[in-house]
């Protein structure tokens, strides 16, 4: 089982990167092309709302890929590091007229989930107390690459 990991600073512009490498490597790893703008389509969602989840929580923390392949799968990991307590924790803001479209952002996440659930072929969401991770995996149409 080949493995890639990717670490990138919580700023939106990385997203775009994280994207492309992930594409490169899911061609790699023998997943159809057919399929391929729903993989980059999910990761980069899954991606955005980690950035956006950094940026109001730990700016300073990278957000984190791992891209694996294996069992005729590619799988993707988005991880963040905004524990639980930190993203759901404490009373909702008071609205002020300046807050509307981060409040509106608060709303697209689950939006984002419900994105990501229906791209991609298998999804696991799972928050604990160092953060989320979102899971994801599409069927390959090849043995994974053995590791040189």
């Amino acid at each position: 089982m080949a493995t890639v990991e990717l670490s990138f600073s919580a700023l939106p512009v990385h997203v775009r990167t994280a994207r492309l490498i992930v594409t490169a490597v899911a061609r790699r790893s023998g997943v159809d092309e057919a399929i391929m703008d729903e993989v980059r389509l999910a990761v980069g969602e899954a991606c955005s709302r980690a950035v956006e989840a950094h940026r109001s929580h730990c700016p300073d923390e990278p957000v984190r890929l791992e891209l694996s392949d294996g069992d005729h799968r590619f799988q993707v990991i988005v991880s963040d590091s905004v524990p639980a307590d930190e993203a759901e924790g404490g009373p909702p803001p008071t609205p002020r007229p300046d807050d509307s479209l981060e409040l509106a952002l608060a709303g697209d996440a689950d939006l984002g989930l419900a994105v990501i659930a229906g791209l991609a072929d298998d999804v696991e969401i799972s928050t604990t107390p160092k953060g989320v991770q979102i899971r994801m995996s599409w069927p390959t149409d090849r043995p994974a690459v053995p590791s040189a």
